[in-house]
């Protein structure tokens, strides 16, 4: 996976999450067929929270992976090395913290009104 700027939450939501949630979250991205679970639909997360969006809770999953079987083992999401601190990409916590962050608000502009 290609590294995307970290202060773009659009840009890597569109690079990392995009192919399997599809650009508005609904869970329809052009992998999601493929995958033997359903991919969450991002868009209503909100509503199913009784109308708060549960930042901390996305970027818990970002941060630590989930036991979601679409996202691989909880340790290994498609896109954990990314947002992970790793001295072999050269992300340092800092930088880790800004992509989940900026990633979250992102996530955050798809709910559904």
């Amino acid at each position: 996976m290609k590294a995307t700027a970290a202060h773009s939450g659009e840009e890597m939501y569109m690079e990392y999450c995009a192919v399997c949630h599809g650009k508005t979250g609904k869970g329809d991205g052009p992998a999601a067929s493929e995958l033997k679970t359903a991919p969450t639909d991002l868009s209503v997360l909100a509503k199913n929270n009784g109308g708060k969006y549960p930042s901390a809770h996305v970027a818990a999953v970002l941060r630590f992976g989930t036991p979601v079987p679409a996202h691989g083992t909880s340790d290994m999401p498609i896109w954990g090395r990314v947002l992970g601190t790793s001295s072999a990409t050269g992300t340092d916590g800092a930088e880790m913290h800004l992509r989940i962050h900026n990633l979250t608000e992102y996530i955050e502009s798809l709910q559904v009104k």
